[in-house]
């Protein structure tokens, strides 16, 4: 059964798969927050949509992934996304299959608020291999 906002989730994954980042000014609200462990280089607290543009921007500067979503729910007006992430290191080339966790944050139809969750230890790990390389 669809959802409004399972619905707007799924677009901005089929955006990103696309590299349309217009999602960003289409679907995000302006004071957008997005969090990820700081550890990793585009991780941290990005806000507003320059700060996700940054975020965006410095996560595709390190990666090539696609989000391989398992399971997704509504919890209220958040959508919680379980799944794994599928690619490659930016440069090496090292593949990686890990976890994450994504939570969305909507209200009246925006997204405010994106938690971004990965096997931080493993991502570091083929980060550091791809140094190496």
């Amino acid at each position: 059964m669809s959802h409004p906002t399972l619905d707007i989730i799924a677009e901005v994954y089929r955006a990103f798969d696309s590299r349309d980042f217009g999602m960003i000014e289409r679907l995000f609200d302006p004071d957008i927050d997005i969090d990820q462990a700081a550890d990793l280089p585009w991780g941290g607290r990005h806000h507003g949509h320059v700060g996700a543009v940054g975020f965006f921007t410095t996560l595709l500067a390190h990666i090539d992934s696609k989000v391989i979503s398992e399971h997704m729910f509504a919890a209220g007006e958040d959508v919680v996304q379980v799944g794994r992430t599928v690619g490659t290191t930016i440069p090496g080339g090292v593949e990686f299959d890990l976890p994450e966790v994504h939570i969305w944050h909507l209200r009246q139809g925006r997204i405010v608020g994106f938690d971004a969750y990965i096997d931080t230890p493993a991502m570091l790990a083929a980060l550091r291999q791809a140094q190496t390389r």
